[in-house]
């Protein structure tokens, strides 16, 4: 009996999740919708947040059937985030995440024993196809050009940070004076940003040379193409002014896709370098103002707290835990930091002494 109950109110929990994922899901494809100028891909969005809604009834009517009431759910806030930001800068901006969401989306549902055999996982397949395919059909776009230049950001924020702050830790235990301090940090940050740029232009067009020679393509079954799905990308397809009939052509004969994966290689390294910079001089910053302990003290503070914020916006796009990510990628900097200047410390002591 404690087992049943216990499954019982196990699947409670997961009817909930899935009906607040649907409802996410629906209401950010309504918003795309409407912000998006073309009217062929405005009725793309539409389609894709109907589908979602009907998903969302879906478990409404399995929650229901558990003798479950069906609660009124609230936006999450990487959906209102998302929402925020495709009003401000468009709806192309937020497809790297779409797409990386609906690919979380599979991977949610394919643990599910009820939403596998009901088609979810094929459903949102179709999606993150038709996402990848939006993004493809917008001139100079794709969805590996903006993810490269989103992760790259991420990382560099975050590197310029966790590095620079390590830097000026370990020459701060070496009791040097703070305008040393503030010299060895801005050369750490610029030293630093130089390099994260370089890599990232290294990675970036290797990745496309790679691509160009085909060594990196992603291969599909015509036969996972639902007939749906093939109008969707017909639709597409026709948005770019090709006809009716040549527009269906195209979608018939897709049975590969090819991502532009290394392209913008200058977009990565210029934003690498910035975001790098950016991260890096927060660590410095107090040490213009203050000396000694108090700068020391304020470095710490301040680079703490952007070191949270940091793990906890990562999770817009990998959708998980805020506060698990944000705590976690604080103590992983303190933990570097804290190394460094136990070592500038022990090396700075055996040299005076």
């Amino acid at each position: 009996m404690r087992t049943e109950s216990r499954d019982h109110k196990d699947t409670i929990r997961q009817y909930l999740r899935n009906i607040h994922r649907e409802v996410d899901s629906a209401a950010l494809y309504r918003a795309l919708s409407v912000e998006e100028r073309r009217p062929e891909i405005a009725q793309v969005y539409k389609r894709l947040a109907a589908i979602e809604q009907a998903h969302k009834e879906f478990w409404k009517e399995r929650l229901s059937e558990l003798g479950h009431p069906v609660p009124d759910f609230k936006l999450g806030w990487r959906t209102r985030t998302l929402i925020w930001l495709a009003r401000r800068y468009g709806s192309d901006f937020v497809l790297p995440v779409v797409s990386t969401r609906e690919h979380g989306d599979v991977q949610y549902y394919e643990a599910q024993t009820a939403a596998d055999a009901d088609g979810f996982n094929q459903a949102e397949k179709s999606h993150a196809r038709i996402i990848r395919a939006v993004a493809a059909s917008m001139p100079n776009m794709s969805i590996g050009p903006l993810a490269n230049a989103l992760r790259a950001s991420v990382l560099g924020a975050n590197d310029g940070l966790a590095s620079n702050l390590s830097l000026v830790m370990g020459v701060a235990g070496a009791h040097l004076a703070s305008r040393a301090i503030l010299v060895t940090g801005l050369s750490g940050l610029v030293a630093g940003a130089c390099a994260m740029a370089m890599g990232e232009w290294l990675s970036v067009s290797t990745s496309r040379e790679s691509h160009e020679t085909g060594v990196d393509v992603e291969a599909r079954e015509p036969g996972e193409i639902s007939e749906e799905e093939r109008q969707q990308l017909a639709t597409i397809y026709a948005a770019q002014g090709l006809g009716a009939d040549e527009a269906r052509s195209l979608a018939d004969r897709l049975t590969t896709r090819r991502e532009d994966s290394g392209g913008y290689a200058w977009n990565a390294a210029v934003s690498s370098f910035v975001l790098f910079a950016t991260g890096a001089l927060f660590p410095v910053a107090p040490f213009f103002f203050l000396s000694g302990s108090n700068a020391l003290l304020a470095s710490v503070a301040v680079s703490s707290a952007v070191l949270f914020m940091i793990g906890a916006g990562a999770t817009l796009f990998t959708g998980r835990g805020l506060l698990l990510s944000g705590i976690r990628q604080l103590l992983v900097g303190l933990a570097a930091a804290s190394v460094t200047y136990t070592l500038g410390h022990i090396i700075g002591t055996t040299m005076s002494g």
